[in-house]
C-alpha cells in the first residue's frame, strides 16, 4: 500500500508557469513563419489617426492564409499548455491512479457544465446597447436583421471562427483555466487569482503594438499611436479578466467566461453617447437602459455566479 504523496506548489512556480502559458500562445503564433505579419519598412506620412493602404507582399493579420496558419498556432498552443497541466497536476497528486488525474486535471481546468444564470450576467450588463439594437431593429429575426449578412457572412467565415469561436475558446483555456489552476495549486488567494492573473492576459496583448506601428506609417506618430493604444488594450482586456476570472472561480466552469467573451467579441465596446447622437430623441431611454443593465450586473453578479460545486469557491 502507498502512501499519499501530494505537494504543493510555490507561488513562484505559478508566476513562471502563468508567464510561459503566454509565452506558449503568443508565441506559437511567431514560431510558423505561416502566421508571422511582414510589413514594408518604408515610412509613411499619414494624416493622424488614418492608417495606410496594404501594400504588395505584405502579410496582414486579416489575410486568410495568415488566420488559418494562426488557428492552428494557437489550438496547438492551447493543447500544449493543458498537457503541461495535466503534468503539473500529476506531480502535485503522484500515488493518484491516472483516471483520477485525468478527472482531476478536468475539473481544475473547468471541462463542466455551469447553471445557466452564469451565461446570463453578461448579456444583462449589454442591456443598453442590445436596447439600441432593438429600436435599431436588427436583433435576430427583426426587420433589419438578414440572415446571410448578419450569420452567414459574420460567423461562417475565417474572419468569424477566428473572432467569435477560437480565440475566445482557446484564450479562456490557457489565461484562465490553465493560469488559475497552477495559481490554486499553489493556494493563492481568491483576490490574487482575480486581480493578478489577468495582468498575464493583458500582457499577452502588447504584441499588437507592432502591428499599429506599421499600419499607420513607421513614424514618431504612429510609435506614440501604437504605444497609446496598447496601454489602452492592456487595461481593458485586464478588466476584462478580473471579470472572467470571477467567473470562472465561482462557477467552477470554463462556460461562463467564454460565452462572455464570445458575447462581448460579437457586441463590441459600447457606444453609448454616439448611440444617442444618433437617435437623440430616444436619449432618456437608452440612457435608463444603460443605467438597468450596470445596476442588474452589480446586483446579480455575485448570486448569479455562483454553482454549486464550484472547486474553487467552496462555501463554509
Amino acid at each position: 500500500m502507498y502512501s499519499e504523496t501530494k505537494l504543493s506548489l510555490s507561488i513562484t512556480s505559478a508566476h513562471l508557469l502563468s508567464g510561459l502559458f503566454a509565452f506558449i500562445y503568443v508565441g506559437s503564433i511567431y514560431a510558423s513563419k505561416n502566421a508571422r505579419l511582414r510589413f514594408s519598412k518604408r515610412k509613411v506620412n499619414l494624416p493622424e489617426g488614418q492608417a495606410r493602404l496594404k501594400l504588395q507582399n505584405e502579410r496582414w493579420r486579416d489575410d486568410p492564409d495568415v488566420i488559418k496558419a494562426r488557428l492552428l498556432a494557437v489550438t496547438s498552443a492551447t493543447l500544449i499548455c493543458c498537457l503541461i497541466v495535466f503534468i503539473v497536476v500529476k506531480n502535485f497528486n503522484r500515488d493518484d491512479e491516472i483516471h483520477n488525474l485525468t478527472a482531476s486535471a478536468w475539473l481544475h481546468l473547468g471541462f463542466t457544465w455551469s447553471n445557466a444564470l452564469p451565461l446570463l450576467i453578461t448579456p444583462l450588463l449589454f442591456s443598453g446597447p442590445l436596447y439600441v439594437r432593438f429600436l435599431d431593429k436588427t436583433l435576430p429575426f427583426q426587420k433589419g436583421w438578414d440572415f446571410e449578412d448578419d450569420v452567414l457572412f459574420r460567423f461562417v467565415s475565417i474572419v468569424g471562427l477566428r473572432n467569435y469561436f477560437v480565440a475566445p475558446i482557446t484564450e479562456e483555456i490557457v489565461f484562465r483555466a490553465c493560469v488559475l489552476t497552477v495559481y490554486h495549486l499553489a493556494d493563492a488567494s481568491r483576490m490574487r487569482m482575480i486581480f493578478l492573473s489577468p495582468l498575464v492576459f493583458g500582457a499577452a496583448h502588447i504584441h499588437h503594438a507592432f502591428e499599429t506601428y506599421h499600419r499607420y506609417g513607421r513614424t514618431a506618430t504612429a510609435a506614440k499611436r501604437a504605444i497609446i493604444s496598447t496601454i489602452i488594450q492592456f487595461a481593458y482586456t485586464s478588466i476584462f479578466g478580473f471579470y472572467c476570472c470571477y467567473l470562472f472561480l465561482r462557477s467552477g466552469s470554463l462556460l461562463p467566461p467564454i460565452a462572455a467573451h464570445m458575447f462581448c467579441n460579437i457586441m463590441g465596446i459600447p457606444q453609448p453617447n454616439y448611440e444617442i447622437s444618433l437617435m437623440p430623441n430616444r436619449k432618456l431611454s437608452i440612457s435608463a437602459a444603460y443605467l438597468f443593465g450596470i445596476i442588474g450586473f452589480v446586483g446579480m453578479l455575485k448570486p448569479w455566479s455562483y454553482t454549486d460545486g464550484s472547486l474553487y469557491w467552496q462555501r463554509n
